[in-house]
């Protein structure tokens, strides 16, 4: 992850956390995850504040949980202490292994990363998946070029050829730009089935 990003989610880990754990639920992400994903293992890369992972655990779909942040993994244990929490960041993942799960969330978080690393990152993801696995990957539109918030986080912009050449070796099976529920910000939402 972007270093700078990093650090602000560190130092301001409990603000951040409260304010994903208030926002709307999601639907349009749980609708989504319905329709698409298997139950079976899981893993929620990016996990934030733990409260995709705790739906996902609570609905059939047994999650680890993964960020590159050990702020908002405190805050996640705090939260969520049924979960089960890693530290590890993209693009490489060490410690987490690969072809073990059914389905990988990775929602709002490469874009993130500093644009070479995203289609690696892409590719990792779909490396952790078992065959026929399920990948959901969305990430927050930036027009024109890369932007910080106002606290210093990353928001790429890219073109999304980057990361669709991560995605060889897979099936598209959802492909939209949507105004987020949860955040109220555009989204891309992209979801694949490795063969």
């Amino acid at each position: 992850m972007d270093l700078k990003t990093l650090t602000t989610y560190d130092q301001n880990a409990e603000h951040y956390a409260q304010e994903w754990e208030s926002q709307p639920a999601g639907n349009d992400l749980r609708e989504t995850v319905k329709k698409f994903f298997t139950q079976g293992p899981t893993i929620d890369v990016g996990c934030g504040s733990g409260r995709d992972a705790a739906w996902l655990c609570a609905n059939g779909y047994p999650t680890l949980g993964v960020d590159a942040s050990t702020g908002l993994l405190n805050q996640a244990h705090a939260l969520h202490p049924e979960l089960i929490l890693v530290h590890s960041a993209l693009p490489a993942l060490p410690g987490i292994e690969e072809q073990c799960y059914e389905n990988v969330l990775c929602e709002t978080v490469i874009m993130h990363l500093p644009v070479d690393l995203i289609e690696s990152s892409v590719q990792k993801l779909l490396m952790l998946l078992k065959r026929q696995g399920i990948l959901y990957l969305s990430w927050r539109v930036t027009e024109h070029q890369d932007r910080r918030d106002e606290k210093g986080r990353l928001y790429a912009s890219f073109d999304e050829r980057v990361v669709i050449n991560g995605l060889v070796g897979a099936q598209l099976l959802m492909d939209e730009k949507v105004v987020s529920e949860s955040s109220g910000k555009i989204i891309r939402r992209i979801v694949v089935r490795k063969d």
